[in-house]
């Protein structure tokens, strides 16, 4: 037989021998059982921890907290422990502001929340530096009863501006203020349930809600001014305009911040108010017959407000004048040149 031939017969068959050692090896290793550790199973009493990070100041909802077992050695008196036969103690949590800060599977304690109605409540569901002011709506201006605590909103200035000329004013409606945290309507902090626990609407005439000092004075000053609306924001708004905001420059990140620290900055920037440019549109966006600029002045109140204008610097370069009557003749006399 040829030498070559020999020698690729004998390669062939080390090939064969090494492919079904490495396929045995295979089939034999995936029938194998595999150990696997088993989570250790959670004894002790339950008590309320909280699900996620609850910085000062947020309201608790239903899935901000919830039961979980807890080593019965670390068990304290002002932990929310679960008793047999007692009613579920998480559903009168809900609402309840945060007091202390509290990290994502610690146990609630009685001392770090405010309840409704207790002293101090509205100051601690503020943010630090934040203020809380009250906005008088309606049915109308208040979303129908749609908008309850912990919801965000923007607020829309309606007002009419009537300009120097003559005619009908001008129409306009802007919004001034975004991005708002309702903290109350009326005088309740939680939304008004049914028996299933689902929110319902309900009627009020103030919303309470967290502003910056400065926007405070910006509020107070736009009641004055026209009717404010109140618009109810999406919840994936914050983050699509945080994503604007970072892709534009707006918003840039601390230099050498971890991924945790990161977190945290994004999350207090898309939870602040803005009351940068603002959107409007008049009148005349809305029907041709209105207008979409101010009232012109005309040439006949130019003229007037110049004659106007003229009497006062007359009155002015003639000083104070005293009237005497002598003899039935009226005389001036100019009392600031004597």
């Amino acid at each position: 037989m040829d030498r070559k031939k020999v020698i690729l017969l004998v390669c062939a068959l080390l090939i064969a021998a090494v492919t079904a050692f490495m396929a045995r090896s295979m089939f034999s290793g995936g029938g194998a059982p595999q150990a696997v550790a088993q989570k250790p199973v959670a004894t002790g009493p339950k008590v309320i921890v909280a699900t996620r990070a609850l910085p000062v100041g947020t309201i608790l909802t239903a899935d901000s907290i919830r039961y979980q077992p807890w080593p019965e050695e670390l068990i304290e008196e002002a932990y929310f422990i679960k008793k047999d036969g007692e009613p579920d103690q998480t559903t009168t949590l809900v609402g309840t502001v945060v007091r202390n800060p509290i990290t994502a599977g610690q146990p609630i304690t009685q001392g770090s929340l405010v309840a409704p109605g207790d002293r101090g409540f509205l100051a601690a569901a503020l943010g630090p530096g934040m203020r809380a002011v009250s906005v008088p709506v309606s049915t109308l201006t208040g979303v129908s009863g749609f908008v309850f605590p912990g919801d965000r909103v923007d607020l829309v200035l309606t007002q009419n501006v009537s300009g120097a000329g003559t005619g009908q004013p001008l129409k306009v409606s802007e919004t001034i203020i975004r991005n708002l945290r309702v903290l109350a309507t009326d005088q309740r902090s939680t939304p008004s349930v049914d028996e299933k626990g689902n929110s319902i609407p309900s009627k009020y005439k103030l919303v309470t809600i967290e502003v910056t000092p400065r926007i405070a004075e910006k509020i107070a000053v736009a009641q004055t001014i026209g009717t404010i609306s109140l618009s109810l924001r999406s919840l994936a708004d914050n983050a699509a305009e945080l994503e604007m905001a970072l892709a534009s420059g707006d918003v840039k990140l601390p230099k050498g911040a971890t991924a945790e620290e990161e977190e945290k900055f994004l999350a207090s920037v898309q939870k602040q108010p803005t009351a940068g440019p603002s959107t409007y549109a008049t009148g005349g966006d809305v029907s041709r017959f209105q207008r979409s600029s101010l009232p012109a002045i005309t040439p006949v109140q130019i003229a007037a407000e110049a004659v106007k204008v003229e009497k006062q610097i007359e009155q002015v370069r003639r000083g104070s004048v005293v009237r005497v009557s002598r003899a039935g003749a009226v005389e001036e006399v100019n009392v600031d040149r004597r």
